[in-house]
């Protein structure tokens, strides 16, 4: 029974056991690099949590970098074991108050997020139920786009993956644009003609241009390649070029950011300053589930949809449970990842992601023996 002012809503099934992995996974780009706006990347890193109660483990993840895990070890494993295993909301609050001096934002809100997914995966597994049946869910499937389009893929590879997703059945797909915009007209073109007049198309800039640089080529995207998504055109930390774009840009071309919400102030300070036609939120970097609902509910108060940002293994679920969505990125890099990494994953049917019902929590179990070539962290 919950006890008023009690730290805990009550006293449930303990967190018996506490283990952090880290895997780095090389991309498949060219020469083994990947390239968007503003990085180069050769591989990406999933640190992975796993807490123990009785017969069941809960799995819950974030992408960034090692010294994620050893920030789970030291600040939030102590907190965690012997803990109420069914009460993830009641941890996030102490999670995040444990964290106070270390810092919230960044690596500190990474850490939480795949602590609060596996607590909730764990919780779910206890109660012998799908995960997104434990949450409020207004959904029970999550439409996708395909996400990849690197800008140093040639022109070739970039047709075959995004035309090859249409091909699937997804009906929107998104390109890396603006490390070297002379070369986007080519490439914009090459992907229409491939993908046809009725999937929608969008571009991704990853902050790289200037104020007036984005809306130059907002206006081109809209009115040569009817692109309808234009995501960080300029940088997340600039909310009023956010919304000089959103407002001067054409009508029909929606400008994007969020994905570096890492708590429900910053994805408030994108909604309050009216900087986003649809605000972005990553469950692995937001404060996990009990984080996305939050946000979900700002999004809701501010009557704007809310899209998830990569890693759908965990998005598929947590997502179902956002009243404004609309639909969440199949990105190549955790698309490979995931499917590495786990039993489980799921596939896009006629361009959704549908949770399994049949299969508790998230639906996955870890391949350890394909993932030990791979491990930096944990044994």
């Amino acid at each position: 029974m919950a006890r008023t002012g009690s730290r805990d809503v009550g006293r449930g099934r303990t967190v018996e056991s506490v283990r952090v992995h880290a895997f780095e996974v090389p991309t498949d780009g060219p020469d083994g690099r990947e390239q968007d706006g503003t990085l180069e990347w050769g591989s990406t890193t999933l640190v992975l949590v796993c807490l123990r109660s009785g017969e069941c483990t809960g799995l819950g993840y974030t992408y960034g970098d090692v010294s994620v895990a050893a920030f789970v070890e030291s600040a939030l494993a102590p907190l965690l074991r012997g803990a109420d295993a069914e009460s993830p909301a009641a941890l996030w609050r102490r999670a995040f108050g444990e964290i106070r001096n270390a810092g919230r934002p960044g690596v500190g809100a990474m850490a939480v997020s795949a602590v609060d997914v596996a607590l909730w995966d764990l919780r779910a597994k206890l109660l012998g139920l799908p995960l997104f049946r434990t949450l409020p869910a207004f959904h029970d499937r999550v439409p996708v786009y395909g996400s990849g389009g690197f800008t140093n893929y040639p022109l070739a590879r970039l047709v075959e993956q995004l035309s090859g997703w249409v091909e699937r059945g997804i009906p929107r797909v998104k390109l890396k644009t603006s490390r070297e915009p002379r070369r986007d007209p080519e490439r914009l073109s090459a992907v229409r003609a491939a993908i046809g007049d009725d999937t929608e198309l969008f571009t991704d800039a990853n902050g790289a241009l200037s104020r007036k640089e984005a809306l130059y080529w907002a206006r081109r995207f809209a009115e040569e390649w009817d692109v309808r998504w234009f995501e960080e055109p300029v940088g997340s930390d600039d909310p009023d070029g956010l919304r000089l774009v959103r407002e001067h840009g054409p009508g029909r071309l929606e400008v994007a950011a969020g994905e570096y919400v890492y708590l429900p102030r910053d994805a408030h300070g994108l909604l309050s300053a009216g900087a986003v036609d649809c605000l972005q939120a990553d469950v692995t970097r937001c404060g996990g589930i009990t984080g996305l609902l939050r946000i979900a509910g700002l999004a809701a108060a501010y009557h704007t949809d809310l899209s998830a940002h990569c890693a759908p293994a965990a998005s598929a679920h947590a997502f179902c449970a956002v009243e404004r969505l609309r639909h969440l990125e199949y990105f190549h890099d955790h698309v490979r990842v995931e499917r590495l990494l786990f039993d489980g994953t799921l596939s896009p049917d006629a361009g959704v992601l549908r949770p399994d019902p049949a299969r508790p929590g998230l639906g996955l179990e870890v391949k350890w023996a394909d993932a030990e070539p791979y491990r930096v962290h944990g044994s």
